[in-house]
């Protein structure tokens, strides 16, 4: 077996201008990215007898993942299955979440907390093959942790990043780009503090993340997050790039409830 190294670095393509629909954390929910995806004009067939996907995405298009593709919702295993290989077959990027690089370090057998919805993948994973679940692992592990798209002027990190970071590698860097900068405090919900940093951007480059539902996407000083807590009862949201065309569906019911209550973002001026 070849040696699993950490999550990867930043992922540059610099040549690569869009149009791409960036879609915000699954957390499971299958039935709604099919749903969100054929929104959005992609074809989705199913071989039966292998079970992995073909898509056709619209000209031109492709679909970039925001990070948080599993825990919580009813099908993280067919999450996975399906953008692994829209990723594999060059119609998708996708950005680790902090979701996902727990369910990898799992995989690798290290020591972590199962709860916050692990729990849950990995008694979903149970009936899956052992190389259906190393494809896994192998598709966790080499995960970037930020993605520059056109010249750099898009930037998807799972839980966002200031300016000065873009295109920078290392594991504080990493770290920011999975969880968001902190206080090192808890709240009365037992949870880290975070730091609003979308609140001081003043980067040029347009900046997609998620990690902190929300319950309407809005525009914050060339930031946006995506993330409409469609685990929760919210919504699946994706953004087209570079006409920024929001796109939603509704969650076909509330599958987890959230530790602490939806931020209200108010739009900046």
């Amino acid at each position: 077996m070849a040696k699993i190294t950490e999550i990867s670095g930043y992922l540059v393509r610099n040549h690569e201008a869009g149009p791409f629909d960036i879609i915000g954390d699954v957390h499971g929910c299958f039935n709604e990215l099919k749903e969100l995806l054929i929104a959005l004009g992609y074809i989705i067939e199913q071989d039966r007898t292998h079970h992995n996907y073909t898509v056709k995405p619209p000209k031109n298009h492709k679909a970039v993942f925001v990070g948080d593709l599993v825990d919580r919702g009813p099908s993280s295993p067919e999450v996975l299955r399906l953008v692994m290989d829209m990723v594999e077959a060059g119609h998708a990027y996708c950005v680790s979440g902090n979701h996902d690089d727990k369910l990898y370090r799992k995989l690798l057998g290290r020591n972590v907390q199962v709860r916050h919805g692990l729990e849950l993948t990995m008694e979903q994973l149970s009936p899956y093959s052992s190389e259906f679940i190393a494809r896994v692992r192998d598709f966790l592990g080499g995960l970037p942790h930020h993605v520059l798209l056109d010249e750099g002027r898009l930037v998807i990190a799972h839980a966002g990043l200031a300016e000065h970071l873009h295109g920078r590698h290392n594991r504080s860097v990493r770290d920011l780009c999975l969880y968001g900068p902190t206080t090192g405090e808890m709240d009365q919900h037992g949870l880290p503090v975070r730091l609003d940093w979308a609140a001081n951007y003043t980067g040029h480059a347009i900046v997609v993340y998620g990690h902190t539902p929300v319950h309407i996407p809005c525009w914050r000083n060339n930031t946006i997050n995506i993330d409409t807590g469609c685990v929760f009862g919210g919504k699946l949201t994706s953004l087209l790039y570079p006409d920024n065309v929001i796109t939603a569906v509704e969650a076909h019911k509330t599958y987890a409830e959230p530790v602490r209550p939806f931020i209200h973002q108010q739009q900046s001026a």
